[in-house]
């Protein structure tokens, strides 16, 4: 359909936790009517960096198949959501590489008027979920996007606790997101979803 929403939701995860993150994200999209294009952004990380990692060696071979992102999704979508792990309150290199390939897109306003949000997981609790979001967000700022956050829009906000994005704490990789961190991701999706839906009708109107 050429007015369905298109979503690209683009993530990097090493053990599956944001994967599972970023799935959902893809899934609540489709089911709001959305178009969805699901990336992950290429690994940096040396194989052998990889191959000491049980957890981290599985989860590349489970999502060998998913596609690795490029540019054009970027300029191909009406809605961007990003998930990263964070390092250091920021999100990994991974995606910050990936992010850092948009300089083309970003200086012929390629990346502007679309919606964005995002998530993240963290090893700890307290341990950068918040400063994740906002550092993601800042990038955002820059394309001229139009930030949207779950907010405390549904009363499961109130447990979930994080109104700048989905965000889940996974003890080292240990605990994998639970119903409400994987609702809080679906929540974020949703409202993604329904505020480019809008923009993009009011865009085309114009």
């Amino acid at each position: 359909m050429d007015g369905q929403t298109k979503v690209a939701v683009i993530y990097y995860s090493a053990t599956g936790i944001t994967y599972q993150m970023a799935r959902a994200a893809s899934e609540a999209a489709e089911k709001a009517g959305a178009e969805v294009r699901l990336r992950k952004v290429r690994e940096l990380a040396p194989d052998e960096a990889i191959r000491s990692n049980a957890g981290w060696q599985a989860h590349r071979l489970e999502t060998q198949d998913v596609m690795e992102a490029e540019p054009d999704d970027l300029s191909w979508a009406d809605v961007v959501i990003m998930g990263s792990p964070t390092r250091y309150g920021m999100v990994a290199a991974q995606l910050k590489q990936f992010i850092d390939t948009t300089g083309p897109l970003w200086a012929r306003g390629a990346l502007a008027n679309k919606v964005y949000s995002g998530f993240t997981s963290t090893a700890t609790a307290h341990g950068g979920q918040e400063a994740t979001l906002l550092s993601l967000y800042t990038v955002f700022y820059h394309w001229g996007g139009i930030v949207v956050t779950p907010g405390y829009t549904d009363p499961s906000q109130f447990a979930s606790g994080n109104p700048y994005g989905a965000s889940h704490t996974s003890n080292n990789g240990e605990v994998p997101p639970d119903q409400l961190a994987l609702g809080a991701t679906a929540l974020t999706a949703q409202r993604a979803v329904e505020i480019g839906t809008a923009l993009k009708r009011g865009l085309t109107a114009g």
